[in-house]
């Protein structure tokens, strides 16, 4: 099992009256402390126009962390593929995988925000052909030669080369939990993403159908499941809940708020206890035994991002979290 941590986004909460260039100085000071931890991974999140100032420019941070750190996986989970021009994709990314030596790991997902796609001129009806274009024109941009792929999205002559190509081969997985969207990374994926709300039981059934599609299609190659969580490690699970629990809180309303369409001032009791019972924390023998659950229900090669990331909760309170994880847990996974 591998175990990263992230989810950057760079959200300023009402009541942190710091600037957004201390929030993105504490993004680096947190992807510096997950490599000298010895985490597998760093990851970046998307989306526009939000007031909190949610991270928009992936790539531009990727390549940040990509400076900050040596050994770590750095990636995106995830970027939005229809908003992208897909051959400028290509490049920034096959420039991210450079500067970090071959350390580049993108995921993508059709996304869902109305706003965004309004903003961007993008009809919401052509995420799915967009996503798939541009999972196809990445591997020609980075194959040898020319692109070789005749879009429908983007005016680009096929016999084109892309250059400089990426340092290595990095991998493409897509995100999702329906049906279509879990197919479509089992059909032309390097992985499939199983976001936080799901189930333990939701993440097995999901992958139990992609080994099924992908063995009865026969399609070969590493695939690569990773399982996003939220958590924290603490000196018990009381004292680890209370470090996570007001900026997981608020980072599940601004959710709520844009599945909604509403502002909500406060979740329902209801759904903070459902919240609580989701998420993986308490100390270094309490995580371990859930991550066990998981290594169970999925097997060995299974990369789990616990989301440690919390807006607003203490730079402190995160470099500890992620030495703990390094230290006592990861060794242990």
């Amino acid at each position: 099992m591998d175990l990263g941590t992230g989810l950057f986004t760079c959200q300023r909460r009402p009541d942190d009256d710091r600037s957004y260039e201390a929030i993105y100085d504490e993004l680096l000071e947190l992807g510096a402390a997950i490599d000298d931890a010895g985490l597998a991974s760093a990851w970046v999140s998307e989306h526009h126009f939000a007031d909190d100032g949610y991270l928009s420019g992936t790539m531009p941070a990727l390549g940040a962390l990509a400076a900050a750190t040596d050994d770590a996986t750095v990636g995106t989970c995830i970027a939005l593929a229809p908003l992208y021009d897909a051959v400028r994709l290509a490049e920034d990314a096959a420039t991210v995988d450079l500067l970090s030596n071959g350390r580049l790991a993108l995921g993508l997902s059709i996304g869902y925000r109305d706003t965004e796609f309004e903003n961007f001129g993008v009809p919401t009806d052509e995420r799915v052909p967009r996503t798939e274009e541009a999972v196809a024109l990445l591997r020609g941009a980075w194959s040898e030669g020319p692109v070789g792929v005749d879009p429908e999205f983007h005016d680009i002559d096929p016999e084109t080369t892309v250059t400089p190509d990426p340092a290595g081969d990095p991998p493409i997985f897509l995100g999702g939990a329906a049906k279509p969207a879990v197919r479509r990374a089992a059909r032309i994926g390097d992985g499939w993403c199983a976001p936080s709300s799901l189930s333990l039981e939701g993440v097995e059934k999901r992958v139990e159908d992609i080994r099924r599609v992908r063995d009865e299609e026969g399609l070969d190659g590493d695939f690569q499941v990773y399982v996003l969580a939220h958590g924290f490690v603490g000196d018990s699970r009381e004292a680890a809940w209370e470090a996570m629990r007001d900026g997981y809180y608020y980072l599940q309303r601004r959710y709520a708020e844009w599945y909604e369409g509403e502002a909500i001032d406060e979740l329902p009791a209801e759904r903070r206890a459902e919240l609580r019972d989701d998420a993986v924390f308490g100390t270094p023998d309490d995580v371990v035994a859930e991550l066990e659950r998981y290594r169970e229900a999925l097997g060995d090669d299974v990369h789990v991002i616990l989301r440690t990331y919390y807006p607003g909760i203490g730079t402190d309170a995160m470099v500890d979290c992620i030495e703990r994880l390094g230290e006592e847990v990861a060794p242990r996974v």
